[in-house]
């Protein structure tokens, strides 16, 4: 077999760090405030990062060791998505909100030995730190060491303390790209979470997808404002894509309300954005009733749930297009991205198109199967799990006595991402449902999706959830739990008639409650699992409707 004459080069974190400090003076990262920014270059957060690294080791921090963070999105944070997967380390992000009993399972499951954790959060690390014992040493940024109370044996330092006098320049090891380079967990919502590592080699691959016009498109000539947690999914690998592109980032920190979000943008007027449909529909409604010009915003992506299409039409009327994606935390995340056929102009035939999750890049592989594992056909009709593969999609899941490839979660070497879709012939996903979400009642399906997203489209409705609740007759019926705007005097009879216009009279659910909010889980998506259980409880107040 005739061999390449190519050179060898390993696809590591180091070689994006030192990439995006070298070539790309004019790239900036910058945090908001609460009334302006503060901003680095790329290479000051480099020189943050060699900062970092030699403090680490002085801390005894080797190759393959656990350094998590606890943190919002600000330029300290995208320094330590450098520096620790660069010296050998593993960055492991923890997600501020989840349970306690979660978090102090990961910590340990994760064994890690350093924290950084943001002064504003400080004191919710506190519960969690005397639990684990493989911590020896907290560092607090944005604020005093004292904002955290170190249980004993555990060693507190400010990150100024932490960096001052350490030099600007390290000695980056040699990796193997398939080593360990950062890991996050699934939120939990069946079970403990489970761990996911990323490998320099994948995160690499990934930040290409990133950068790509069938991705994200991030560009040289973009300042991105990254909304979606560092903390979720590797923040959808803007940090890193933003290295290898020198990209400029817009970290909003902790001020993730609707009103700070558009001060930011009036202030730096970014060229792109990212994060959950949860966040865009407050914006949304902010905007409707205190007008901003945010046609700045050439794309904003959106994922991590099914986005409504009136969310899409929305937008577009604010001139700033929704570019709807999928993807998991297996996935690293990036697994499609709804970009229109190229041959199809005409924006309300491409319409269609963009409210699919999208087609899937050269490196993913998807199928989708049936229940007993035949692969069906993309017809763009039959459904079926989805199932994918490639270089940035988990083949397991962590454990310090050994990665376990769980059969319920993957089949052949294919991830079973528990996704009920379809694609199309022209490749184009759409969701029909979760698996665990399906509605069966009477022996026919319903897709809760489908039905949030008709009922997400009235005018008077700001985000609802839909749920299947037991009911006698019909085994499941759909339950409706929404927040309606303010002064809206929407009842049922009248959201029924509306309903019973735009899907089978069949379909329309009998039992409503209405909320101030829909609970989320730790990533802001709906939480269906809370929502169900409140029910049961009879927490909800439930109007009943007509019956069928």
């Amino acid at each position: 077999m005739i061999q390449s004459t190519m050179q060898e080069g390993a696809l590591t974190i180091s070689s994006l760090l030192e990439h995006s400090r070298k070539f790309f003076p004019e790239a900036t990262v910058s945090t908001w405030t609460g009334s302006g920014l503060r901003t680095e270059s790329f290479s000051e957060i480099g020189d943050n990062a060699a900062q970092v690294a030699n403090a680490l080791a002085k801390l005894g921090i080797g190759i393959g060791d656990r350094v998590a963070t606890f943190m919002w999105n600000n330029n300290e944070h995208q320094a330590l998505y450098a520096a620790i997967p660069s010296m050998g380390a593993v960055l492991h992000t923890l997600n501020l909100r989840l349970s306690p009993e979660q978090a102090v399972f990961i910590m340990n499951h994760a064994e890690d030995k350093v924290v950084f954790v943001d002064a504003s959060v400080a004191p919710l690390l506190q519960n969690y730190v005397p639990q684990v014992p493989s911590v020896t040493d907290v560092v607090v940024v944005n604020g005093p060491a004292d904002a955290f109370s170190a249980p004993e044996g555990v060693t507190v330092r400010a990150w100024d303390d932490l960096l001052e006098g350490e030099s600007t320049e390290y000695d980056w090891p040699e990796l193997d790209e398939h080593a360990a380079a950062a890991m996050c967990y699934t939120s939990g919502t069946t079970g403990d979470p489970k761990g996911v590592v990323y490998s320099h080699r994948s995160i690499y691959l990934h930040s290409f997808q990133v950068i790509s016009t069938a991705g994200m498109a991030l560009a040289n000539s973009d300042l991105a404002l990254v909304i979606v947690p560092m903390f979720h999914a590797m923040s959808w690998g803007m940090p890193y894509a933003a290295m290898m592109a020198g990209a400029s980032l817009l970290h909003p920190d902790r001020f993730l309300q609707p009103e700070p979000l558009l001060a930011m943008m009036k202030e730096a007027r970014p060229t792109m954005a990212a994060a959950v449909p949860t966040i865009w529909s407050g914006v949304a409604a902010l905007l409707e009733s205190h007008p901003q010009d945010i046609s700045h915003l050439r794309s904003v992506t959106v994922g991590g749930s099914a986005v409504p299409p009136s969310m899409v039409r929305k937008f577009d009327e604010f001139n700033a297009p929704i570019v709807h994606a999928w993807g998991m935390t297996e996935t690293s995340p990036l697994g499609s991205v709804a970009h229109p056929p190229a041959d199809v102009t005409d924006p309300e035939e491409a319409f269609p198109f963009r409210i699919t999750q999208g087609r899937f890049p050269a490196a993913v592989a998807a199928r989708i199967v049936d229940s007993d594992g035949n692969v069906l056909p993309n017809d763009g009709v039959t459904s079926g799990e989805l199932e994918v593969s490639g270089p940035w999609i988990t083949g397991s899941y962590y454990s310090p006595e050994g990665n376990v490839s769980d059969p319920s979660k993957f089949h052949d070497g294919w991830l079973r991402t528990g996704d009920v879709s379809t694609i199309s012939p022209q490749g184009y996903m759409t969701i029909v449902d979760r698996t665990k979400d399906i509605i069966k009642t009477g022996g026919e399906w319903i897709s809760s999706v489908d039905l949030e997203n008709v009922i997400a489209g009235h005018p008077e409705i700001l985000e609802c959830t839909v749920i299947g609740v037991p009911d006698p007759k019909w085994d499941e019926r759909p339950f409706v739990l929404a927040v309606t705007t303010e002064g809206s005097t929407l009842d049922v009879p009248t959201m029924r008639a509306w309903l019973e216009e735009r899907v089978p009279r069949w379909q329309v659910p009998e039992r409503w409650s209405f909320g101030e909010e829909v609970p989320k889980t730790s990533v802001g998506k709906f939480d269906k699992k809370k929502v169900r259980q409140a029910y049961a409880d009879g927490l909800y107040e439930v109007i009943n409707g007509l019956e069928l």
